[in-house]
C-alpha cells in the first residue's frame, strides 16, 4: 500500500475520478446520503490517498487553514468496504496529522465526525467540542485535536 498527498491541481484525471467515484460509492449509496459532494472546498484540499496497486483503498481530504475555519480541517475520511479491518483509515489520519505538522505548524486540526467515530478519533487525539447536530441527516460532532 502507498499513501500519497497531492494539492488538487497536482491529482490526475484518473487520480480526480476515482476519489470522486470512491466516494459516491462510500457517502452517497452505501450511507444512503443525498449530498453535493463537489463542494468547492476540493480546490484548497491536500488530497491524501492510499492505493493497493492502483486502486484507490482510502481516502481524506486536508482542508487547508483559514478556508473553513483557523484550523486544518479533516474531511471525506473513508476506507472502501473491503478494506475497512486493515487500518488503512488510521494509516491515513496518522500521515495527514504529520503533514498538518509540518505545512501548518502550531494549527489545530477539526473535523465534523460522524458520532458514532468518537471512540475512534479520540485514540489520535482528537477531543468533541459543543453538541451533536445532524449534516446531511446523519449524527456529527465537531472535534478538535489541540497541536
Amino acid at each position: 500500500m502507498k499513501i500519497e498527498s497531492k494539492e488538487f491541481i497536482d491529482l490526475s484525471i484518473y487520480e480526480l475520478y476515482s476519489i470522486l467515484k470512491l466516494r459516491q460509492e462510500v457517502f452517497i449509496v452505501e450511507q444512503k446520503c443525498n449530498y453535493l459532494d463537489c463542494d468547492d472546498f476540493d480546490l484548497n484540499a491536500i488530497h491524501v490517498s492510499a492505493r493497493k496497486d492502483l486502486n484507490l483503498i482510502g481516502y481524506l481530504r486536508v482542508i487547508k487553514p483559514n478556508i473553513i475555519s483557523e484550523n486544518a480541517v479533516l474531511g471525506r475520511i473513508l476506507v472502501n468496504i473491503k478494506n475497512r479491518k486493515n487500518s488503512i483509515g488510521k494509516k491515513i489520519i496518522l500521515h495527514s496529522i504529520k503533514l498538518i505538522e509540518d505545512e501548518f505548524p502550531n494549527t489545530n486540526i477539526e473535523m465534523s465526525a460522524q458520532s458514532y467515530l468518537i471512540k475512534y478519533y479520540k485514540k489520535f487525539g482528537f477531543e468533541t467540542y459543543g453538541n451533536e447536530y445532524l449534516e446531511d441527516n446523519i449524527p456529527h460532532i465537531k472535534m478538535i485535536k489541540k497541536i
